[in-house]
């Protein structure tokens, strides 16, 4: 186990926070292992405290080292009031149902990410403007360049917070079900495999002719990846 007091350069203090206590064979703190997670996910959640509530936000997000950024509506009270305040950033990919010979060992197969650190909100126009094509290169290589430029009205329309990951734990698990004991329970038992792909491209209804996906977006989808 590590010692918090001695960080890992590679891995993030095991703490209380973050310490995967169950099934913790299957938890890493390492940042390779961290980053994996929330790099292929598209959406996060976030979950922070206002006035004693709990609140927790779906979002997009995209890192830029140890740093994770998101955004929302600048007129967002949640957004406003996570400034400052620190927040847990979860994601999780489900990547198939575990069918064991009994109900208690059914399982699933995922991988997920959970993040601690303190909500900052970025301050700029032009801070904003870099992040947000930032965010839109992570998802879509190249896209940038080829869109009409941002309105200072957009810009001030729209907020961009971030967090330095302080602490941080991944946790997966994959392959059969655990019950190989009981194979002589005459129940069909394995895994149902899941994954979330990018379909067929639909273009806009008004889309002119002439104008076709382009190559970058192609590619996306038939990667197999979210993003």
């Amino acid at each position: 186990m590590s010692d918090p007091a001695s960080p890992q350069p590679d891995l993030y203090p095991v703490t209380e926070r973050n310490r995967v206590r169950r099934a913790h064979e299957r938890g890493s703190y390492a940042h390779a292992d961290v980053h994996a997670v929330l790099d292929a996910t598209p959406v996060c959640h976030v979950g922070y405290v206002i006035d004693g509530a709990p609140y927790v936000t779906p979002t997009l997000h995209w890192r830029v080292g140890n740093r994770v950024y998101w955004h929302g509506s600048a007129a967002s009270r949640f957004l406003r009031a996570a400034e400052g305040t620190r927040v847990c950033l979860t994601c999780t990919l489900m990547d198939g149902y575990v069918m064991a010979r009994s109900a208690f060992s059914h399982s699933v197969n995922y991988r997920s990410a959970m993040a601690f650190g303190t909500a900052r909100l970025l301050e700029g126009g032009e801070a904003v403007a870099g992040a947000l094509r930032d965010m839109v290169e992570d998802f879509f290589p190249g896209r940038w360049d080829t869109l009409r430029p941002m309105t200072a009205q957009e810009l001030k329309a729209t907020a961009v917070l971030w967090m330095d990951i302080e602490e941080a734990s991944a946790k997966t698990r994959s392959g059969p079900p655990g019950d190989a004991a009981e194979a002589e329970v005459p129940v069909w038992a394995g895994v149902l495999p899941m994954r979330t792909v990018l379909d067929a491209p639909q273009g806009a209804p008004e889309l002119p002719p002439g104008i076709d996906l382009p190559p970058g977006l192609a590619a996306l989808v038939a990667s197999g990846r979210l993003r």
